[in-house]
């Protein structure tokens, strides 16, 4: 095959404005290609199973994106956040560039919820400036949802999360 002199042009253009570009910028253009996937997830408490849609945020890309600049989050959907290691009950998650307000589950290695807060979007254009939740105790996944689904639900610490496309979690008690 051989190349035309436009070819070798446009691919010397492209080669040359990519390697102009800030690497931040590269990062989510490859970010954008590697979409969290989604998955049904159920949340087993005294009321019942509430079963939710949800994005799974397993690198690290996808978890400091996380639920940033969006405007809405449908009522049944979220985005879980999962770590490949026990993460320390002074871990914290927080809002900067997020738009809606949320309710975070963190969760063991057993899928028992062991701690629930509600964040509120930081309007800080410096991330310092933004409060931090942390969980308060160990966990190997987090769950966020919208503000009040929660306690609108009866969702409390010690409920089971399951995720069956992952085998997951826990057994809801009997």
């Amino acid at each position: 095959m051989t190349v035309t002199r436009r070819q070798l042009l446009k691919t010397s253009l492209g080669v040359s404005l990519a390697a102009s570009l800030p690497l931040p910028l590269l990062n989510a253009w490859a970010d954008e290609s590697r979409q969290a996937s989604t998955l049904p997830l159920a949340i087993h408490s005294q009321e019942g199973p509430h079963r939710l849609d949800v994005e799974v945020a397993e690198t690290v890309s996808q978890r400091q994106r996380g639920l940033m600049e969006r405007e809405h989050l449908p009522e049944a959907r979220g985005m879980l956040f999962r770590f490949e290691s026990e993460q320390p009950a002074g871990n914290a998650f927080w809002m900067y560039r997020t738009l809606i307000p949320l309710d975070i589950a963190f969760i063991n290695g057993e899928g028992r919820i062991v701690a629930i807060n509600t964040m509120q979007p930081c309007a800080s254009d410096t991330p310092r400036e933004c409060p931090a939740y942390p969980a308060g105790a160990s966990y190997h996944a987090a769950l966020e949802v919208n503000a009040g689904y929660f306690a609108e639900r009866g969702i409390q610490v010690g409920d089971c999360v399951s995720v069956p496309a992952l085998a997951g979690f826990c057994r809801p008690d009997a």
